[in-house]
């Protein structure tokens, strides 16, 4: 038999807030977190701006020796979990080996990589860190998690690219709905703000590359020519619905399906035809009652080109005459793409705008594209009652994810 799941905590490390609350403001304030590149200088770059957290501080998680040892990417994902494991109130309540952690990211520490590799270049091996690989490998998020929290369940560290953090979720879901565990800490991290990627993603045409923060990410608008590199990490901590009920949790949502499946078309492109997506979201809603009129989409809505249009596809061909009945919006309008981090951050919007009953708007939605005629929550956020919330994300390689949550019903 199924077992429900449910979420009893979330955590937050974001472009336009480092906690929740903060997190949940900007979005519901249409806080546009994008501003000009401040951590390098970016004057060879064709791209100019991008979503970088701002004013963060480690020190509640890591004194100055255990940050040095650290790559911000783990930074970001070790504190994001330590504000959903105090939110949860789980520790204490589980036992350890049915405590399991699924977090990824899509690029790891590239941070890492780059410094060390120019210390290499200009003195040689000899003074590589030796931290250098325990800091750089894209495990360590979830291992460091683990140690802190002693979850001596499984600790899994997914990497689907952009589509990581709904990854991780889905398949944390999975292992509670059948079974496997009694608790999760699952969600993505991602610190990629450096030259190397960023030239990377720009030479891939990838990126937009508007110096005006409120014309470079535009999903749904006419004017779209890229997504904002962005960063930070979201966790959630996932409970079976009895355990969480009988110690008296406070229950969030329920997350009630999950899809996943590959385009297998191209290394960055979507497919033009969305069945995969379309099949993802399917998986996702299989068995959801729902009333279009209160559903919201956080769209994985990356502002490119491509993106955009199979999606609103996507959502019509699934939801067919009732698709214009639909919320939808993309918060990444607002945080940029946090890459791996994107659909954990994007969840975390899904499971507020349930308990708030705030639709978060697509801000600087101002010159609409023809082709894409569904309500994408133009620029202010909408007051409504939403019963159910569903998170579409597709990444590099083909990789779809879909997350459905609905109000907890006893």
């Amino acid at each position: 038999m199924k077992r429900r799941v449910v979420v009893t905590g979330i955590g937050a490390i974001t472009p336009i807030g480092n906690n929740v609350p903060a997190y949940f403001e900007g979005l519901k304030n249409g806080k546009n977190g994008i501003a000009p590149i401040s951590r390098f200088d970016a004057s060879d770059l064709k791209c100019k701006v991008c979503a970088e957290v701002k004013e963060f501080d480690p020190s509640s998680c890591f004194n100055t020796l255990a940050r040095n040892k650290t790559d911000l990417y783990v930074q970001y994902a070790v504190c994001a979990a330590q504000e959903a494991m105090d939110d949860s109130g789980l520790l204490g309540h589980i036992d350890e080996n049915e405590l399991g952690v699924y977090v990824g990211s899509g690029v790891g520490g590239i941070v890492t990589i780059c410094d060390e590799q120019n210390k290499i270049t200009q003195n040689g091996p000899k003074v590589v860190s030796p931290h250098f690989v325990p800091k750089m490998i894209i495990n360590m998020a979830a291992g460091q998690i683990a140690i802190r929290f002693h979850a001596h369940g499984p600790a899994m560290s997914m990497a689907t690219a952009c589509a990581t953090g709904s990854t991780a979720i889905g398949e944390a879901y999975r292992s509670i709905r059948d079974g496997y565990l009694t608790a999760n800490i699952c969600g993505g991290s991602e610190a990629a703000v450096n030259p190397l990627a960023m030239a990377g993603f720009v030479n891939c045409m990838a990126l937009s590359q508007s110096p005006d923060p409120n014309a470079a990410s535009l999903p749904f608008d006419s004017r779209r020519g890229g997504f904002v590199l962005g960063e930070g990490a979201a966790i959630l901590i996932l409970e079976e619905y009895e355990h969480a009920r009988q110690r008296g949790a406070h229950i969030y949502a329920e997350i009630c399906g999950y899809g996943a499946t590959c385009d297998a078309h191209h290394i960055t492109a979507p497919d033009p035809e969305a069945t995969q997506t379309i099949r993802a979201i399917e998986q996702a809603m299989e068995g959801v009652d729902y009333d279009p009129s209160k559903t919201y989409i956080n769209a994985h809505g990356t502002g490119t080109k491509l993106n955009d249009k199979v999606e609103t596809q996507a959502f019509k061909a699934y939801f067919k005459e009732n698709a214009d009945k639909l919320h939808i919006s993309s918060t990444k309008s607002m945080t940029g793409h946090m890459l791996g981090a994107a659909g954990a951050a994007e969840a975390i919007a899904c499971i507020l705008a349930l308990q708030e009953g705030i639709v978060p708007p697509t801000i600087n939605l101002t010159s609409p594209d023809p082709e894409l005629d569904l309500d994408y929550t133009p620029n202010t956020a909408c007051h409504t009652e939403i019963d159910t919330a569903i998170s579409t994300s597709l990444g590099f390689g083909g990789h779809n994810a879909c997350l459905a949550f609905k109000k907890v019903n006893a």
